[in-house]
């Protein structure tokens, strides 16, 4: 079966574009990185590609007059790639409905929240600032709306006690991680089905046990 053929969009480390490629680099997975773009020349995300043997490319927002201009070349190149499905993986440019619309169910995007709880930026302070005792991440496809569509994969993550936004983030970050690799999978795999503005996932394993924070283990 032929691997599915992703293009990531970045914008600066890469860290969730190492996951994939990590991911691409296992003999049974189902897809492989034709194309990393970045809109920031210095991304460190772009020599991860390029050490991997990745075409990577700059697509610089700022040398267009406007959103539609760049997105137009940024769909140029996924589709001179040949790419199947683009993976948003902490790129900071918000889409427009044109771009959204010409990739419909063919885009992902990976967000450090339990969505859709906090949207947007500053995820982990709100979080902690709102008292919540589980945040998390998300794997979704794209909608026009910020951090709207529908769910592939979410995970849990506990807060602790003495949390700072630095000290969840990471936490956050490792289960990231884990999901996008997982969400890409299961789409490439053809066990994700688009059902309204809902995922079915055909064959899915049946969850864990519930995550509850503060653990019981310690009380009484």
């Amino acid at each position: 079966m032929a691997r599915l053929k992703l293009g990531v969009l970045i914008s600066g480390r890469g860290s969730n574009l190492q996951s994939l490629i990590e991911a691409c680099a296992e003999a049974d997975y189902p897809a492989e990185i034709v194309l990393a773009i970045s809109n920031e020349p210095e991304a460190p995300g772009l020599e991860r590609a390029r050490r991997a043997g990745i075409r990577a490319e700059i697509v610089d927002h700022r040398d267009f007059s406007g959103r539609e201009a760049f997105e137009r070349a940024l769909d140029r190149a996924l589709a001179g790639a040949d790419a199947g499905l683009v993976c948003l993986a902490g790129f900071m440019r918000l889409l427009t409905p044109w771009f959204v619309e010409r990739w419909n169910d063919r885009l992902i995007n990976i967000h450090p929240s339990l969505l859709p709880a906090f949207p947007g930026l500053d995820t982990h302070a709100r979080a902690l600032a709102a008292g919540v005792r589980i945040a998390g991440c998300t794997v979704h496809f794209v909608r026009a709306e910020m951090d709207r569509g529908p769910i592939v994969v979410q995970a849990a993550v506990a807060v602790e006690d003495g949390d700072d936004a630095a000290g969840l983030a990471a936490r956050v970050l490792a289960a990231e991680h884990r999901c996008l690799p997982l969400a890409v999978r299961l789409i490439a795999e053809g066990r994700v089905r688009v059902a309204g503005e809902r995922c079915e996932i055909a064959g899915a394993a049946e969850p864990p046990p519930p995550l509850i924070s503060p653990s019981p283990s310690g009380c009484g």
